[in-house]
């Protein structure tokens, strides 16, 4: 019976020549390509924890009487928003493991795409045909940056409340739009009580389904192009060698997903995240000191921190302090990385499809930027903790602050020099090891296109290169006796 309505719907859409396509897709071995996987997993259990905590969130900013099992804010007058995320956490059976799982799910989800995003450039992965991916994989990026931010605002707690207030004022900074598109989305002047639930449509709705409609044209282009894959034996432009999709790298994914699933279980039952009850709830007259976002938007609190507080005239408006570190420097990075493809294509006249990756050490100068742009945005995001770091060392925050401000313009510097020294140094040593040892893989390569892999001829082949490798290591070990 199975097999006469497979067969039915075989006849009529044609599925089990596109299946066995599939199935037999082959895909890179090596871990740096799982970070992707690991992002999209953590997206999974996102979307899972995050139905979950609908049930119970109340996305309203109305005054109600906290009464619940913590006692210290029992009688205690906090909005319904607020209320029901402590109700969630105290009150429902899982509900502070399952808002753990949560957080820390959106925490590893963008830490593995910014990983994934950091192999990508280094490994120059975004060449042609692969641009567009590469401006899909920043939006996701920047829609994840952001829907993390949104989610970590809905609680209504007194440090996710004076995040808002630094949004709101980052945002009325910029230029004749900024009063206007803070009014939209904020229903108003700060303080307005819409914000919670234009927060929550946003979080639960319009980003969620732009990531997964880009996440879904991301996947679906790495399958149309196939994978890219490193210089390794074998490898070339017209191939890729690897695993079928069925059964040894499905198996090896699935895993991964419940090894994620694991792990964020994990933290989210034994490591504490964002306890909302001992912010308290929000009030305009207060601020929480230490206060820090999470990990994803420090560098912007650093930028904050550091940037001395210039302020200047454009046609007779007024430019506020925080225009230049959270408008212009992320509307320069952001900038740079979407056009980065082509001014690197622009920049070496490379305009050829590329299938297999480069090695850091390939490109020193792409490297040492690369590296140096990550260790300026290091050196923002420890700039983010500075009254913790004069804290801990009994410092005045004025010292490690204009500290940071003198790291952020050395140390970009220094990395990006010792990086470049170090790539040109690995690329001369790979050159001469090339150079002094044989080379076996062409009399392989040769074999192999000549016969089958069962043939007098590959079996010759493979009789040369394993004597080739036999006279190299018998050659490296004389000189090694004579040095």
């Amino acid at each position: 019976m199975l097999k006469r309505l497979a067969a039915w719907i075989d006849d009529r859409l044609g599925a089990a020549a596109f299946a066995e396509e599939a199935l037999n897709k082959v895909f890179p071995d090596h871990w740096a390509f799982l970070l992707g996987e690991i992002a999209m997993y953590c997206f999974v259990v996102l979307l899972a924890t995050g139905v979950f905590l609908t049930f119970f969130f109340d996305a309203s900013t109305a005054k109600t009487v906290y009464s619940g099992h913590y006692a210290p804010l029992n009688g205690s007058q906090v909005s319904s928003a607020y209320s029901s995320v402590m109700h969630l956490s105290f009150d429902i059976r899982m509900g502070l493991v399952i808002r753990q799982i949560h957080h820390w799910a959106a925490v590893v989800f963008i830490a593995a795409i910014v990983a994934h995003l950091c192999r990508i450039f280094f490994t120059s992965a975004f060449r042609r045909p692969r641009e567009i991916n590469w401006v899909l994989g920043m939006t996701l990026m920047i829609l994840s940056i952001f829907n993390g931010f949104t989610g970590y605002s809905l609680p209504d707690d007194l440090l996710s409340g004076v995040g808002l207030r630094i949004a709101y004022s980052i945002a009325i900074s910029i230029p004749f739009i900024g009063p206007w598109m803070a009014f939209l989305v904020f229903g108003g002047k700060f303080g307005s009580p819409q914000i919670i639930g234009r927060l929550f449509i946003i979080h639960v709705l319009l980003i969620p389904a732009a990531i997964a409609g880009i996440l879904g044209a991301h996947l679906a282009i790495v399958w149309r192009q196939k994978h890219t894959q490193f210089l390794i034996p074998g490898a070339a432009e017209s191939n890729v060698v690897g695993e079928r999709l069925w059964p040894t790298y499905a198996t090896k994914s699935v895993g991964l997903f419940f090894g994620v699933a694991a792990v964020l279980s994990f933290l989210g039952g034994l490591v504490q995240i964002n306890p909302v009850w001992l912010y308290g709830p929000y009030a305009a007259a207060q601020v929480s000191s230490p206060a820090q976002p999470d990990w994803y938007l420090g560098w912007l609190e650093g930028a904050l921190r550091l940037f001395p507080a210039w302020q200047f005239q454009i046609f007779g408006l007024e430019i506020p302090n925080v225009f230049l570190p959270a408008i212009v420097l992320p509307g320069i990075t952001f900038g740079l990385l979407y056009a980065w493809p082509f001014i690197e294509a622009w920049r070496t006249g490379d305009y050829a499809p590329h299938h297999v990756l480069d090695r850091p050490r390939d490109r020193p100068v792409h490297t040492a930027l690369g590296m140096a742009t990550l260790s300026f945005y290091a050196v923002l995001l420890f700039g983010g903790v500075n009254d913790l770091v004069a804290k801990w060392f009994q410092l005045p925050v004025e010292s490690v602050t204009w500290t940071f401000r003198i790291m952020g313009i050395v140390l970009p510097i220094l990395v990006g020099w010792l990086t470049y020294r170090l790539m040109v140094a690995l690329r001369l040593d790979a050159w001469e090891r090339a150079r002094h040892a044989p080379s076996p893989e062409p009399v392989l390569a040769a074999a192999g296109a000549a016969a089958g892999p069962g043939s007098g001829a590959a079996r010759w082949g493979l009789a040369g290169f394993f004597g080739a490798g036999a006279l190299g290591a018998w050659r490296l070990l004389r000189r090694h006796r004579r040095e």
